[in-house]
Parts: C-alpha cells; sequence; structure tokens
C-alpha cells in the first residue's frame, strides 16, 4: 500500500502532521536542530535523552537548557532511568515544560546508560520495564511512547514479547530500531521483526534503524504496515535529506544554501547553549554540512580551518567568503523564524552527554 509522507496520523490526541520521525539523538538534537528539522519536514522532533536522576537530584552538571518553541512542536522529550517513581517524577516535570509527546528510552547501548539498568537492559526485564512505562504513563496526561531496539544480544526477540506489555501498560506508540544493543549501528536493522511487532500492537509503530532515503521509507511504510519512519544519522548537517523523504528527490542544495543554513544553525546553536559551550558542540556540524557541496577538495581543507578558529564570528566570516552570496539567503531564513521569545525553558539538566 503506498502511503503519502505528507499526510497525517496520531498518537492519542497528537496530531503529527507528517509522516517522518526526526531522531532523537545525544549531542545532536538540539533546539535548532528540532526547529530546523520541522522546516523540512518532520512531522515529530525529539530532545536528545535526559536522566531522570539527574532531574530528581540535580546532581548533574548543569550544561544547558532544554527550550521548546511553538514552531518545533509537536515535541517529544524523552527520558531514561529504571526507577519507576524516579522516572515518574521526571516525566511530570517534562509535562509541566510543555512537551507534547513523553518518550521513554529503552533502546540505548551506551555503556554508561546500560550499565546502570537503563536504556536497553530493560529489554531484558519486561517487568520492571512495564511498571516504568506504567508509572509513567499514570503520571501525566500527554501521551507516553517508547523507544526500544530488539535486545540487547544478536537475534533477541525481547521486543517482540515486551512491545504488547508495554502498550498494556499505557504506551501509546512504540519505535523499534531492529538492531541489538550489541550491533550499536553496524549491520542491517531487521525490519521483518518491525511488521511482526505491529501485528501484536493496536498502536502506531515507528520504524527506526537505516532510513536514508526516499525508497527505504516508502518501502517500509508499505512493506511492515508502520505509521511512520524515523530518520537519524542521515539527517546530521543534511536536512535537505528529511526533504526528499517526505517529497521525493529533488536538486542538490547549492553551496549558498548549505552555507546559509550552516549559519542560521551556528547562531541558533549559540543562542540556545551561549557563545563557549556552543564553540565546540558546533564543531563536528561543519563537516556534516559541507559535505553536502560533494566536492571534498574544496570542503575538506574548509572544514579543517574552521575547527581550528577560536570564535563562531571567526567562522561565519569564513563561511561568508567562500558563499557571500548566502548572507541574503540567510537574512531571509531569519525573517522567518517566529519573533519574540516565546521560548518554554525546562530549568534541567540535559543528557548524560551533556550536548556533545
Amino acid at each position: 500500500m503506498q502511503v503519502d509522507l505528507r499526510s497525517s496520523w496520531w498518537i492519542r490526541d497528537v496530531e503529527i502532521p507528517t509522516r517522518l520521525v526526526l531522531a532523537p539523538m545525544a549531542g545532536v538534537s538540539v533546539q535548532a536542530f528540532r526547529r530546523q528539522g520541522r522546516r523540512f519536514g518532520a512531522g515529530l522532533v525529539c530532545s536528545e535523552m535526559v536522566s531522570c536522576a539527574g532531574l530528581q537530584h540535580g546532581n548533574e552538571r548543569t550544561l544547558g537548557y532544554l527550550r521548546i518553541s511553538p514552531d518545533e512542536r509537536p515535541l517529544a522529550v524523552q527520558i531514561f532511568g529504571s526507577e519507576p517513581g524516579v522516572m515518574a517524577e521526571a516525566a511530570r516535570m517534562v509535562e509541566d515544560a510543555g512537551a507534547d509527546l513523553v518518550d521513554v528510552n529503552f533502546g540505548c547501548p551506551v555503556r554508561k546508560v546500560t550499565k546502570t539498568g537503563a536504556g536497553a537492559t530493560m529489554l531484558e526485564d519486561p517487568g520492571r520495564a512495564s511498571r516504568v512505562v506504567e508509572a509513567v504513563a499514570a503520571a501525566v496526561s500527554v501521551p507516553v511512547t517508547v523507544k526500544m531496539r530488539r535486545g540487547l544480544e544478536d537475534g533477541s526477540r525481547a521486543c517482540i514479547e515486551l512491545g504488547p506489555r508495554l502498550v498494556d501498560a499505557g504506551a501509546a506508540s512504540l519505535t523499534l530500531h531492529p538492531r541489538s544493543a550489541r550491533q550499536m549501528y553496524t549491520g542491517e536493522a531487521d525490519h521483518s521483526l518491525t511488521a511482526e511487532l505491529i501485528e501484536l500492537v493496536d498502536v502506531p509503530v515507528v520504524a527506526s534503524g537505516d532510513v536514508g532515503s526516499p525508497a527505504r521509507a516508502r518501502a517500509l511504510l508499505a512493506t511492515t504496515g508502520c505509521a511512520a519512519v524515523m530518520v537519524g544519522r542521515a539527517a546530521q548537517g543534511n536536512p535537505w535529506a528529511l526533504r526528499e523523504i517526505v517529497d521525493g528527490p529533488g536538486e542538490p542544495p547549492a553551496r549558498e544554501e548549505v552555507v546559509a543554513e550552516l549559519l542560521l544553525f551556528v547562531r541558533e546553536t549559540a543562542r540556545e547553549l551561549g557563545e563557549g559551550r556552543a564553540t565546540g558542540f558546533l564543531k563536528k556540524f561543519y563537516g556534516w554540512y559541507l559535505g553536502q557541496l560533494r566536492a571534498p577538495r574544496i570542503t575538506r581543507p574548509l572544514k579543517q580551518e574552521l575547527v581550528q578558529l577560536a570564535t563562531l564570528e571567526e567562522v561565519e566570516a569564513r563561511l561568508l567568503a567562500a558563499a557571500p552570496r548566502a548572507a541574503e539567503m540567510l537574512e531571509r531564513l531569519e525573517g522567518e523564524l517566529p519573533q519574540g521569545d516565546d521560548d518554554v525553558v525546562l530549568d534541567l539538566p540535559i543528557s548524560i552527554y551533556g550536548g556533545g
């Protein structure tokens, strides 16, 4: 069945305007990234994961604030932890901040998360996982969603056993990345598991993993019956990939457009994180953006130069020297952003990764 990626769908009472979800990614999913994703076609965007223990104890190094802007909604804020009561309190704080959805992370494969019993470890403890979702769902009025992997080990089918139990516990939607935690991001995502899970639950399921092209997105929608697809690494420094997935292939962006989008991202990230934090945080993005120009002999030395610059003012000057006409496009992009300070600020430490 052919599905229009520009058609809307629902997670309980929250309408999602397209079938494309922008993944939560540690050290990437700042507000500037999410707002850009919405402009380029993502129907739902997600924060990077927030430690519920950090929210409870206030002892995590405060490295920034999670801001919710009207133009990025609907927005899911993702939390992780293993104690039902602590997760419930974190969910209440997230709802109070204005999030449209509370997303529970049962998929992170990183050791510093799994060793605490959180993330993908929860896939092997279905009783505790169900109690966490039940507690979170009881604590908030907004829909609760869960993102998970197939299991800890290669070949695991833990997600098939756990998925229906999480729905019974109150999950309004599930996202499945059908790789094991051991695989991390190697190998291929086994979306036959996605199709199997969809047959077992009566809530929308989002397919995550290896979604990087319009053809792949449409194939997953047609063959698995998923409600939407989730895009992660393919969108890093490449919002045009989102537009292509939703609308189909188009002309690659010109140099001026790439530089203008990068400069807007730089300015918005500095506004959010402050100049000091943003300077280091942004360095990984320069190569991602410049890679869209497909001219490595030009862009590789430029990237190396940019990461050596001490200030964002110098970065901006160097980029505008490389593409002077980007200044006019940047002015237009900034003019299209909502005016005024309408952000809702969640005055809480962000994820254990501290934004990168």
